[in-house]
């Protein structure tokens, strides 16, 4: 779709503070980041007048810590990620391609569109939230004088197409720690017919050193909920945790699918997770 309001597109490496080593051009209002476009070219923009590129930032996709951790750049695209992550030497390493599978995407999509641009739309269907989230994602924020600041993913996202961002701020890049990496995971998705939007996506992550449990809940509710457990629940537990932590107002409702039908997926979803998971730990 054409933005006819957007009267410049400008490249985030002009314009640079001194104190500031990224790229920035000064910001005012009007301005967004671009860095696929798939978001931002879909619907009309009328309030933006200008982008301001990403692309070109020479950002490594995808980076290997000392520590064993992994950082993604936020303009890793998803098909670079998958890529990756059929090399991936760990554990965790199918639940990258699962929710990359979990997009609703077309080949040009899949090419273009960004782990950050997925998690900064703050879609409740987001699989990119649903991955960063589940293996204990920290997201790495840069304001315009070059401050940083680190939050939990889980946090990142407050609601639904909301995102802990103030003007102008970055993401830069979400890190996954080497000790979730190692994890054995589940997944699991509902949609409303094939191929569709996920109306309830649930992963689990067993951490294979205290043999704790994290089931994180997307897709059906307004924000990532990850529930952790010391060790794995029972299906009581589980289900009672589900329903203290995740509140009425906390269930999705739109065309994709009922709160009350979201709920139920969950739930059941879930328990086939903790069974999953659950053998592996010994309950």
């Amino acid at each position: 779709m054409d933005l006819n309001t957007v009267l410049e597109v400008r490249d985030a490496r002009l314009g640079v503070p001194p104190s500031v080593s990224w790229g920035s051009a000064p910001w005012r209002t009007g301005d967004a980041w671009l860095g696929g476009g798939t978001y931002l070219f879909s619907e009309p923009q009328p309030h933006l007048r200008r982008l301001v590129d990403l692309s070109r930032m020479g950002w490594e996709p995808l980076t290997r810590q000392p520590d064993g951790s992994l950082e993604i750049a936020a303009t890793c695209t998803i098909a670079q990620l998958s890529r990756f992550a059929r090399t991936l030497r760990a554990p965790a390493a199918p639940l990258f391609e699962q929710c990359c599978r979990a997009f609703l995407a077309s080949f040009k999509i899949w090419n273009m569109a960004t782990v950050g641009g997925n998690l900064c739309n703050g879609l409740p269907a987001g699989p990119m939230i649903s991955l960063t989230a589940a293996l204990d994602g920290t997201a790495l924020l840069q304001a315009q004088d070059g401050t940083l600041r680190r939050t939990k993913v889980a946090d990142f996202i407050t609601g639904a197409g909301r995102k802990d961002l103030a003007e102008g701020e970055l993401l830069r890049s979400v890190t996954l720690p080497a000790r979730t990496l190692a994890a054995r995971t589940a997944f699991r998705q509902a949609s409303l017919y094939g191929l569709g939007r996920s109306g309830a996506l649930v992963t689990g992550a067993l951490d294979p050193l205290d043999g704790s449990l994290a089931v994180t809940v997307t897709a059906a509710t307004v924000r990532p909920f990850r529930l952790w457990f010391p060790t794995a629940p029972d299906a009581r537990e589980l289900r009672d945790t589900i329903e203290w932590t995740v509140g009425d107002g906390d269930w999705f409702d739109d065309i994709h699918g009922l709160s009350a039908w979201r709920r139920h997926m969950t739930l059941r979803l879930s328990e086939e997770i903790r069974q999953e998971l659950g053998r592996e730990a010994g309950r």
